[in-house]
């Protein structure tokens, strides 16, 4: 009686086991891959389809300008490029982490924009999470941040780069000076290490690497008396005292 007993629990775990595994049909990477790769190629001409049917009624979407979207929102700002106007976004890198009815992952996009026949070039890094739930997988959470770029180096003749240089104070003791060596500029904080300042134009300046604008500010007469330091349209402003 008990091996009978013990034989019938376990064929009920056996098919309780196999029950729970049919509940959440299995998804792999290359799939994933797929469908994200379908919602990309839907954007340019506005096709809602897809991100109809691989997008959660309550996902929540924050993309690389900070803006939080639900699916009505998300699915109100694709519309089709305007005329004159062409994309494609590819998925890359993608990389994936599984759980019993979760699914995550994290790829990058190389997005090529086509204004008027002049090619525009950003790379995004997005991570989704996928649920399965009422018999589909779909997207519940999302999230993308762009990778920084510096800007385009310009040029700033050798004769204004001596505008520049000098001693500039945020507050008392707190001191940044700027020196002209050769034809380029390097700023000092008070005894830290010296950092280059790249020209973006006249007046504009960049640090490699570090979001951000060094902005040379000039008074009525021409001279320069100010440098601000720009971040996220913040500005921090140090008053040239020599």
């Amino acid at each position: 009686m008990k091996r009978g007993l013990v034989a019938a629990f376990v064929i009920v775990l056996a098919v309780c086991s196999t029950a729970r595994g049919a509940d959440t049909p299995k998804i792999t990477e290359s799939k994933l891959v797929q469908r994200t790769q379908e919602l990309f190629d839907a954007v340019a001409p506005g096709n809602q389809a897809p991100w109809k049917m691989y997008v959660a009624e309550d996902a929540m979407f924050f993309d690389e300008k900070g803006r939080s979207m639900d699916k009505a929102a998300l699915l109100e700002d694709l519309q089709p490029l305007p005329a004159g106007y062409s994309g494609t976004i590819r998925v890359m890198r993608a990389k994936s982490r599984f759980a019993t009815n979760v699914a995550v992952l994290s790829y990058d996009c190389d997005e090529v924009e086509t204004v008027f026949g002049r090619e525009l070039h950003a790379r995004y890094y997005t991570t989704d999470t996928w649920l399965y739930r009422n018999q589909a997988w779909q997207i519940v959470a999302s999230q993308t941040l762009r990778y920084y770029e510096d800007p385009a180096a310009g040029a700033v003749s050798d004769a204004m780069l001596n505008d520049y240089a000098g001693a500039y104070e945020l507050a008392a003791g707190n001191v940044v000076t700027v020196t002209r060596q050769g034809s380029e500029l390097y700023a000092q904080r008070n005894s830290g290490k010296p950092y280059q300042l790249l020209p973006e134009s006249p007046d504009l300046f960049f640090r490699a690497g570090v979001e951000g604008r060094r902005l040379f500010h000039r008074d009525a007469s021409g001279h320069v008396d100010m440098m601000i330091d720009r971040r996220n349209n913040e500005d921090l402003l140090w008053k040239k005292i020599r």
